[in-house]
């Protein structure tokens, strides 16, 4: 496994089209914000094995992005071709 450290606004890069970036760290929690194509599925690993049990997973919510402004705009941006838009449901904020 690969650890990587980052701090808050930093990001990390996968396969030239995934990015990651650290929203916000508050206590033991780290929200991450996930830029992927949308073809990607992306899922917290209990929904992924919620999902490879065969249950029926439906988002909890679909609050917006939240987060430094520039964060949240770039994230909630519409983007062209197959990247995600703010219609994309594909995992929940941290409780």
């Amino acid at each position: 496994m690969l650890v990587l450290s980052r701090k808050k606004d930093e990001s990390i890069v996968i396969n030239n089209d995934i990015t990651i970036v650290v929203v916000e760290i508050r206590g033991d929690k780290v929200r991450l914000g996930v830029e992927a194509p949308k073809e990607v599925p992306v899922h917290r690993q209990e929904v992924f094995e919620a999902i490879a049990r065969g249950d029926d997973v439906l988002p909890e919510t679909d609050s917006p992005p939240i987060g430094p402004p520039e964060v949240v705009e770039r994230l909630s941006e519409p983007r062209s071709g197959s990247g995600p838009s703010p219609e994309d449901h594909r995992s929940d904020p941290l409780p």
